[in-house]
């Protein structure tokens, strides 16, 4: 039954473009890009823009993917990059032209920088919080086993996790061994209230793009302990403390740092959303797109 839908869902598209004639389409994300950037060409929309949220790991493995995403790539005119670090994945992986990228940061919006009532957590102990999908890319695993380090060395925590997954079973039981506690909270709307109750957010992927749970930390002004991978480095840099992938030890480590230097806590927090403010701000990320499809549309082959 998918491939009916889709196919009407394609010529649905296809008759949206050739009635509305619009000067740009950009497509987000890999099958929109892949489907969006032929249907483009077939109604003559003049610029094709394609954006890129990730890192090409999920798609190791599968020669078809590549396949379809540098067909798709050639029909485009320009490909929009959420980071540095995706667009060099863009150029290595891909091998997408220099000049065919820009790199746009995504914006948050204001309610992102106004602080927030704190969610109650009944707890005694520090909170450390992670906001992410519960996957095992994610690295939950390797931050469970930081936490019964910190408590063993005699500074236990209360975690938090927001987020679904297939790794929550899992997740549980490890969590139950090594005597951490641990509260799952599922899917959140109240994300700036649980950062402002945390005593320091965490993200221990293995991989990541660009992630929007460390910018939103770093717009309420939180201390951040993030492992050193993909966009993540852009963000922290100097601004938060980056450890190594997949090692408990050096999250345990970089935790107990921020748990026990208030001032510390306090200094990269402040500098996080300072940063966040001048360069996360969702006006410049829009006017930014805009210069963009202004110097592809004065380009004379855009017509």
């Amino acid at each position: 039954m998918a491939l009916p839908r889709n196919l009407l869902a394609a010529a649905r598209l296809t008759l949206l473009l050739l009635r509305l004639r619009p000067d740009v389409l950009h497509a987000f994300l890999y099958h929109g890009y892949v489907i969006g950037a032929p249907i483009a060409r077939v109604a003559r929309v003049p610029v094709v823009v394609a954006g890129r949220r990730s890192l090409s790991d999920f798609k190791q493995g599968r020669r078809w993917v590549y396949a379809l995403e540098r067909a798709a790539t050639r029909l485009t005119r320009h490909v929009v990059a959420n980071a540095v670090a995706v667009a060099r994945d863009a150029q290595t992986v891909e091998c997408v032209a220099p000049e065919k990228l820009s790199v746009i940061y995504n914006g948050l919006p204001a309610s992102a920088f106004v602080p927030d009532t704190p969610t109650r957590v009944d707890t005694v102990l520090p909170v450390v919080l992670c906001v992410a999908n519960l996957t095992a890319h994610k690295g939950h695993r390797f931050l469970i086993e930081a936490v019964a380090l910190l408590a063993v060395r005699g500074t236990p925590c209360t975690l938090l996790l927001a987020g679904e997954g297939p790794e929550r079973e899992a997740l549980l039981r490890q969590a139950a061994g090594a005597g951490v506690d641990m509260r799952l909270l599922g899917h959140r709307r109240d994300i700036e209230a649980l950062m402002c109750r945390a005593s320091a957010v965490v993200l221990s992927s293995l991989h990541e793009g660009m992630s929007n749970a460390v910018m939103e930390a770093m717009a309420a002004g939180r201390p951040i302990v993030a492992t050193a991978v993909g966009g993540t480095c852009e963000l922290l840099d100097e601004r938060g403390l980056l450890v190594p992938p997949a090692d408990p030890r050096a999250l345990a480590d970089a935790l107990e740092r921020v748990l026990h230097d208030p001032h510390l806590a306090a200094r990269l927090g402040a500098a996080a959303r300072a940063w966040a403010l001048k360069n996360l701000d969702m006006d410049s990320m829009i006017q930014h797109h805009l210069d963009l499809y202004r110097r592809l549309l004065e380009k004379p082959c855009a017509r």
